[in-house]
């Protein structure tokens, strides 16, 4: 499954209105300059290799996402320093006028203002936040985040966060930080991303203890991912395909180095491993979870 044609078949055979992706990225310049180039020269948070197939500006890439029958897609970005947020944030806003089928996001670092500015974006109606905790090298637990712990999960916006050790661990990453913070802030709703990726069994778990605890599918079951030593286990396939109301998709598009329809595919093929894993499982995780979540 390599082009457009095949996706839309699938699509239309499971009686789906399109793909709704929650894992997509777009940046402003020059941060998206950047971010390709460690992708391209294999940077210490990436470890290997990773040719990204998709380029353009973000007219083009738009245009290319929703050639595949993504519907509603997201636009991440994340801060790895102090001041950096905001900036991002008030392009994100920009970004979600000119393309009205992307989700308004954000992102937030600890810092002394980040309570009042995510305060802000959420009064304005933020719909979605990421954070990275590799490439922004702090805590989930962080002093300074409290704060904005407790309003997010008081608000019930959703956060993609990406606290699994791959593809490359730091101090940083790991379940038992994200652990405690749940501990600490129970009513959450955290979308963890890659299915937390290689701490699969953990992260399986915290979604389901946590009824606001979701999982996204980014590049998870690919065989790029499982090269680089991602692979999910086959014995836990029966635990992912119990919280079929909780997994979502996700792609990482457009910094992935092989065609956007290799995520579907790789997905619609655990049918082959498990019977849970059936065109209803297939059907909720490629749209009706997220547009559930999103009240679409």
């Amino acid at each position: 499954m390599t082009d457009p044609a095949p996706l839309a078949e699938l699509v239309e055979s499971l009686g789906l209105p399109g793909l709704f992706d929650i894992h997509t990225h777009f940046y402003p310049e020059p941060m998206g300059t950047k971010v390709r180039a460690v992708f391209e020269t294999a940077g210490p948070l990436i470890g290997r290799p990773w040719p990204i197939r998709y380029r353009g500006t973000d007219e083009e890439l738009v245009e290319r996402l929703t050639g595949f029958g993504v519907r509603r897609f997201s636009q991440l970005t994340y801060a790895h320093k102090p001041g950096m947020a905001e900036f991002l944030n008030e392009w994100s806003v920009g970004f979600a006028e000119r393309f009205p089928r992307a989700l308004r996001c954000g992102t937030f670092f600890p810092e002394p203002e980040s309570a009042a500015y995510v305060a802000k974006r959420l009064a304005e109606g933020v719909e979605l936040w990421k954070v990275h905790v590799q490439v922004g090298a702090f805590h989930v637990t962080d002093p300074l985040l409290d704060d904005v712990w407790g309003l997010i999960a008081e608000a019930g916006t959703p956060v993609i966060l990406h606290a699994g050790s791959g593809p490359v661990p730091t101090a940083y990453t790991g379940p038992e930080p994200v652990a405690e913070l749940l501990r600490r802030h129970p009513a959450l709703p955290l979308v963890i991303a890659h299915l937390g990726a290689p701490e699969y069994a953990e992260f399986l778990e915290l979604a389901e203890l946590y009824e606001r605890v979701r999982l996204d599918t980014t590049m998870a079951f690919t065989a790029f991912f499982d090269e680089m030593g991602g692979a999910f286990p086959r014995t836990l396939l029966p635990r992912l395909a119990a919280l079929g109301d909780k997994v979502l998709l996700g792609s990482d598009f457009p910094n992935i180095p092989y065609p956007y329809a290799d995520q579907i595919d790789a997905l619609r093929r655990l049918r082959e491993q498990h019977p849970g894993l059936d065109d209803g499982w297939l059907r909720a995780v490629l749209w009706h979870n997220a547009a559930s979540l999103f009240g679409e």
